[in-house]
């Protein structure tokens, strides 16, 4: 991937749809800038709340099915926070070829 380690954090003001902030921290281990990073991630990722609910999907009820074990790494369900589509977007937007063995996107089935 663009980094070994990501924190996105997202800040909103109450009335304003879209964050006034989105800070990127790699820890060191992005494979580019982190401002070329960050506007990756806003340009491929609409944050305003009522998009985040739409992608995903979170007004279906699905919740009951993760109430156990947790919301996050579950291959055995279909979640669609679980989908690779976009990372595979950011790497093709960073322009930089990778290694496919050296830096595999993790396949859930």
């Amino acid at each position: 991937g663009l980094a070994d380690r990501c924190e996105i954090q997202v800040a909103y003001a109450i009335g304003v749809a879209k964050p006034v902030s989105v800070s990127v921290e790699s820890f060191g281990t992005s494979r580019i800038d982190e401002e070329r990073l960050a506007a990756l991630i806003a340009e491929h990722f609409d944050l305003r709340p009522g998009a985040i609910i739409e992608k995903f999907d979170l007004r279906r009820p699905i919740y009951r099915q993760v109430a156990a074990y947790g919301h996050f790494g579950r291959p055995d369900l279909d979640l669609p926070w679980e989908k690779m589509d976009m990372a595979l977007a950011l790497r093709d937007a960073a322009g930089i070829k990778f290694d496919q063995e050296k830096y595999p996107l993790p396949v859930f089935k």
